[in-house]
């Protein structure tokens, strides 16, 4: 089977790997002149199924109400402006801050997340990819205790679903951890130590080397145009280069993907979450963390990729505009400083940001379209380096014929009342 895939990310590319080790004819289509140059390109390069927690929950609206006045507020939404998309999400958003929508979610985003786990270690010790990957886990560090509590209730709920945590005091915080010995203010922890960490661009790169051995094209620097229908297929996809007629097509385009499938009748509810990042380079190794560490607290990651500490995160709810923010890079340079003072001289930064594609209820959407040939594989939000291998395999079995490993129940468009 010809199949096309729209998008070069780490979904696109672990979707293409597994179609073309399934036999199928493969071509990507990608807008960047390589793999993995956006959402992708400096994430926070945690594989962290221990952030299965959706952003929907209960006290989650007047949180999100009083970070509106802060500029350096973790998660930062601005609705009073001309944004009809942003109001349409937020709505769905609030329906799911109930606690019994907060478990539903949290148990489909687990499935995924858990699943994805297994299929990236099969698939290193299958090909022995490398991508500067940390196999030692995901220390959760917690400022104060009433966050400790919280994430305590958290870490059981998780149990619960099947991903057990270690619960630590501080010093065995810094036991796991000796660079967190300067770390002021902090009350415990969460180890999730099956969790991993790794360069999500790098991956992608190293994955689309060994997809290109299996036979799949990369047409790089291609912007698609149109999806074209007929008779309940997608009859033709249109590139500002050429005319494609593939047998099937799989949407892996992100935060764009809504643009191409509303002419065609489907809602597809994802907003982008702009998010940041700093890659500093390590010049005290022994003052750096090798463990991948989140800071609950202040909603932070960090993740030591070779020789650099990359520090991740915030969420800002504000459309499409890629401009960096000097007050979102702020917090996460102060952050690295208090934690990690002897680290680097934090001097270069290296700072980017990036749209992740984000649904109301934190969970992605897999699977097919009313359209017999259309699969969906995106809107994975904050983790779609954790659940890109997991997805991919699951898209590819379903191409395929095959009975997928993972059930897709509650991960497809249905949930959304989504059609033509």
């Amino acid at each position: 089977m010809q199949v096309l895939v729209l998008g070069a990310g780490v979904v696109g590319t672990t979707t293409a790997y597994f179609l073309a080790e399934a036999g199928h004819r493969v071509t990507v289509i990608d807008r960047e002149p390589a793999p993995a140059r956006e959402t992708s390109f400096a994430n926070g390069g945690q594989i962290s199924a221990c952030h299965a927690k959706p952003w929907a929950g209960p006290g989650v609206p007047w949180q999100a109400f009083k970070w509106m006045f802060a500029p350096d507020a973790p998660l930062l939404m601005k609705p009073l402006r001309w944004d009809p998309s942003l109001w349409r999400w937020g709505l769905q958003f609030l329906a799911n801050c109930t606690t019994e929508r907060a478990r539903v979610n949290m148990d489909r985003t687990l499935r995924v997340a858990l699943y994805s786990r297994a299929v990236l270690k099969a698939l290193r010790q299958h090909t022995n990819i490398q991508y500067a990957q940390e196999l030692r886990g995901i220390l959760h560090i917690y400022r104060t205790t009433e966050s400790f509590a919280e994430g305590r209730a958290t870490g059981a709920m998780l149990a619960q679903l099947g991903l057990p945590q270690d619960v630590m005091t501080r010093a065995e915080c810094i036991a796991v951890e000796p660079a967190l010995r300067d770390a002021p203010h902090l009350a415990g922890g969460l180890m999730s130590p099956d969790d991993e960490s790794g360069d999500a661009h790098l991956f992608t790169e190293q994955l689309a080397g060994l997809a290109r051995k299996l036979g799949v094209n990369f047409h790089f620097g291609e912007t698609v145009q149109t999806l074209e229908r007929e008779r309940g297929c997608i009859s033709g996809v249109v590139t500002d280069r050429t005319r494609y007629t593939p047998d099937a097509v799989v949407l892996c385009l992100g935060t764009h993907s809504p643009t191409f499938v509303k002419p065609l009748g489907i809602t597809l509810p994802i907003y982008p979450a702009k998010g940041y990042s700093i890659s500093i380079e390590i010049e005290q190794p022994d003052a750096a963390p090798h463990v991948s560490i989140t800071d609950e607290t202040k909603y932070l990651v960090f993740t030591r990729l070779g020789n650099r500490l990359r520090v991740a995160g915030t969420a800002e709810l504000a459309g499409w505009d890629m401009r960096l923010d000097p007050r979102r890079v702020a917090p996460l340079v102060a952050s690295a400083q208090e934690l990690f003072p002897r680290a680097s001289s934090y001097r270069d930064l290296n700072a980017w940001s990036g749209l992740r594609p984000t649904t109301p209820d934190s969970v992605p959407v897999l699977g097919a379209t009313p359209y017999d040939n259309l699969f969906l594989n995106t809107g994975h939000g904050t983790l779609g380096w954790t659940m890109a291998c997991g997805s991919g395999k699951a898209i590819a079995d379903l191409i395929s014929g095959r009975t997928p490993e993972i059930d897709l129940n509650g991960l497809g468009l249905d949930r959304f009342g989504g059609g033509r």
